[in-house]
């Protein structure tokens, strides 16, 4: 496997809406493989193929619970509210506070192609989200309030 540098805020390829897969091939695969690798290594929770430069709507998550990949990903209903604080792998050194619903049910396109939904709340809802926005050309400087820096490690 490989890992792939992750673009930073700046590059216009994060602020323009990301193309729908229109079949699973082996070159998704490959960058599904590749974005894991490059997620563990950034100690990251999620991210989309934009950050990656790559114009895909392809995102992977891992809070925890396991990989969680999803091609072609559909917001089809929310639930709640939950306000917390987010960074972002290309918005390095910068946190904020983002409300976000705290329940989503979601449609999506494995690996295998096959269409899936499910249901998720609390961290994994709240990072599919945030990658969705990737996909949408939204950065969290567009929608959090009360950015502040952090301490880079």
């Amino acid at each position: 496997m490989a890992t792939y540098k992750i673009i930073e805020m700046g590059n216009q390829i994060l602020r323009e809406p990301a193309k729908r897969v229109p079949k699973i091939t082996n070159n998704i695969i490959k960058l599904l493989n590749n974005m894991a690798d490059t997620l563990y290594n950034a100690k990251g929770v999620g991210l989309a193929a934009p950050q990656v430069g790559v114009s895909k709507r392809v995102i992977i998550v891992d809070d925890g619970e396991g990989l969680l990949e999803l091609i072609n990903p559909e917001i089809l209903e929310t639930e709640g509210e939950d306000t917390d604080t987010e960074g972002c792998l290309s918005v390095p050194g910068t946190m904020g506070d983002i409300t976000r619903p705290e329940t989503i049910k979601l449609k999506y396109q494995d690996r295998l192609g096959q269409e899936q939904t499910i249901q998720v709340c609390g961290l994994r809802a709240r990072a599919i989200q945030h990658e969705i926005d990737h996909l949408n050309g939204i950065l969290i400087v567009d929608i959090a309030s009360n950015l502040r820096n952090t301490p880079q490690e």
